[in-house]
């Protein structure tokens, strides 16, 4: 049975088409630049080609996809027919949905509701699915949340110590995001360890990072809030900063709430430390020529990791599994060092050769034979993710 997901964002939509009875990508791409000159198709299939089409909409763009998907030279099917479901991914459940639901009226209108809890991603996933239900009104659609994986949490984890009345009226409180990740990396840490009832630390480290505490296979707390800027150091983000700071750099910068959350968003984290950029790559090589402000950034980065998973430990009452994903936890050996350093006595020991060289977009342990914690590398898969929940959900009942 074949799957697609899509991934709508402003200007750009990615896809995969996944044969789900063996989980293989059968066909990939991205439309670029939506509504703007210069929209780009690149598609991968039975060939690779990259297309300049006008895509004046999301609209546009999908019907692009899906003549690439039946194309006779480049396509990987015979009729849009053979596409059993679509799964979107959507940023933001609110407090109304705690599992993937399948796209009707009612729950489009509820997620439509939620607008104002990502302002910069939710328009798009919604012009991502009105579009699918124009171009393929016949084909079950169900909305994939970055967020109800951490739906688990208890009160006392989500909420702020704000007014009880301003949380239940603007429905202020944690969400946590990269729920696809952290549901799929923590299910296959539990495989790899033969075993449901373990603690586990997931660290989704790139651009945007976020770590969970997910104990027997729920999460009981992650570091992200009611949007992504909570938590950890980022590439572009600040993370956690105590709130009277933002007042005082706003006073002194002279600038607004949205300029300060611009700010706060796009040029701090290890960008704004560094002075460098925000790719570990480009802050590596400046670490190993001598730069003190790469070095720093490349510090506090790792240490509020460390100060998470800590935190984590012990709001599980103990730690059986620390698995590093993303682009960062997956490459940059020298962040899982600094991680793992000096952590033996939570029973963390880490195999400095296994971590210095694992092999790529494989899953690996790399924990020492003393330790008392499995350490790995589990290569994330959001679109495998959300292609297993789309056929989960694709025939549940629409009343």
């Amino acid at each position: 049975m074949k799957v697609l997901v899509i991934n709508a964002g402003s200007s750009s939509l990615k896809y995969q088409l996944i044969e789900t009875d063996t989980e293989e990508v059968l066909s990939k791409g991205v439309c670029e630049r939506i509504g703007n000159d210069g929209s780009t198709l690149t598609h991968t299939g039975k060939a690779k080609v990259k297309l300049e089409k006008p895509m004046p909409t999301h609209k546009e763009a999908i019907m692009l996809v899906l003549d690439a998907l039946v194309d006779k030279e480049h396509g990987v099917i015979n009729s849009m027919s053979e596409i059993a479901a679509v799964g979107h991914r959507v940023l933001h459940s609110g407090e109304d949905f705690d599992d993937s639901v399948l796209v009707t009226p009612e729950t489009l209108k509820t997620i439509e509701s939620n607008v104002d809890l990502g302002p910069l991603h939710m328009p798009a996933n919604i012009m991502g699915i009105k579009a699918c239900r124009e171009v393929m009104p016949s084909a079950p659609m169900v909305a994939v949340f970055d967020t109800t994986f951490h739906s688990t949490m208890p009160d006392y984890a989500y909420m702020y110590a704000i007014d009880y009345d301003d949380y239940k009226k603007h429905k202020v409180r944690k969400y946590g995001f990269h729920g696809s990740s952290h549901a799929y990396v923590s299910g296959r840490a539990a495989a790899l360890m033969q075993k449901q009832d373990i603690k586990t630390v997931v660290c989704h480290l790139g651009n945007g990072a976020s770590i969970s505490a997910v104990k027997n296979g729920k999460c009981v707390d992650t570091s992200m809030g009611i949007t992504p800027l909570e938590g950890l150091v980022m590439g572009t983000r600040s993370g956690d900063i105590d709130p009277a700071a933002v007042e005082f750099l706003m006073d002194k910068k002279n600038i607004d709430v949205h300029e300060m959350t611009n700010y706060l968003n796009k040029k701090c984290g290890v960008l704004g430390i560094s002075g460098v950029s925000s790719d570990f790559r480009d802050l590596e090589a400046a670490v190993n020529e001598g730069n003190p402000r790469a070095k720093l950034a490349m510090d506090m980065f790792s240490y509020r990791v460390k100060k998470y998973v800590g935190a984590y430990a012990a709001a599980m009452g103990g730690l059986d599994c620390l698995v590093f994903t993303g682009g960062i936890g997956e490459h940059t050996v020298c962040v899982r060092e600094a991680v793992c350093k000096d952590m033996e006595y939570l029973g963390v020991v880490l195999d400095e050769k296994k971590n210095a060289n694992p092999p790529r977009d494989a899953e690996v342990e790399i924990s020492a034979k003393k330790s008392k914690v499995k350490i790995y590398i589990i290569p994330t898969n959001e679109e495998l993710y959300i292609a297993r929940e789309t056929l989960k959900h694709k025939d549940d009942k629409t009343a």
